[in-house]
């Protein structure tokens, strides 16, 4: 049994791991909350491109209801936390990736911008699909309890659906970056993703519809679809890598 006495050095590192876990997290909230107010700042042009979903199924007149006297600050508060959310994710990945990188050879640490960048544009692809494919999917909802029912959204209920669908599909097409950091910290290898690609199938569309406030058939595709594409392209990422190693040691 190993003790503080002869393994200082292990429990060492275990303290340092848990503080810098601390300073990663808390420089993650920092850029959030900058970015939290800046989406405070700018709630009406937000608000009006979430509107526009909405309005693009209605064709008619499509603002919001308010029942509650606090409902309209409060909508504004969580708008503007998950602005700051989505507004912050590439400092999100950023930070992420410096608390795994100590695990990562020399030669691969130099990755970490281009992988950020890789992860911030799926996120803000997965976010743009999301909202492009809105429409068909509010449409879909709307549609399927019947022409006696009157659409009126809440504020409340209207603006979180549509910015945790959007959520939803940024973190869902955050996969490959998942995968490719566990293949690189020799966690995962992709002969391993590739002989369990069914069980990848059955997993991703589970995860889908779970993520997926909507659940309509329309979104899951849109979202399972793609995921499962970028689960095969984490599998050539590894069969590449392989090969490049392979072909280095040969030259050494």
């Amino acid at each position: 049994m190993l003790t503080k006495k002869n393994n200082p050095e292990g429990r060492m590192r275990f303290l340092e791991h848990l503080g810098e876990l601390r300073t990663r997290i808390i420089r993650t909230l920092i850029a959030i909350a900058f970015a939290g107010v800046a989406g405070w700042i700018l709630y009406p042009l937000i608000l009006d491109f979430i509107l526009q979903p909405y309005c693009d199924t209605l064709d008619r007149d499509c603002t919001l209801r308010v029942d509650e006297p606090l409902e309209g600050l409060n909508t504004r508060f969580m708008v503007a936390a998950y602005s700051g959310i989505i507004l912050a994710f590439p400092v999100i990945l950023w930070q992420f990736w410096k608390f795994v990188s100590p695990g990562l050879h020399r030669n691969e640490k130099r990755h970490g911008i281009i992988m950020v960048g890789f992860g911030a544009s799926l996120f803000a692809f997965g976010c743009y699909l999301a909202f492009a494919t809105l429409p068909r999917a509010l449409s879909f909802l709307v549609t399927i309890g019947g022409t006696d029912l009157v659409t009126e959204f809440r504020a409340k209920a209207y603006i979180t659906f549509i910015i945790k669908m959007m959520l939803a599909f940024g973190i869902g097409f955050q996969l490959p970056v998942v995968l490719i950091t566990l293949q690189r910290l020799s966690l995962l290898q992709y002969e391993t993703l590739r002989r369990q690609w069914r069980y990848a199938v059955v997993i991703i569309v589970i995860v889908v519809a779970v993520i997926t406030p909507s659940g309509d058939p329309i979104s899951l595709l849109a979202l399972a679809i793609p995921m499962y594409a970028l689960y095969e392209f984490s599998i050539l990422y590894g069969w590449l890598r392989k090969r490049k190693l392979i072909k280095a040691k040969s030259y050494a």
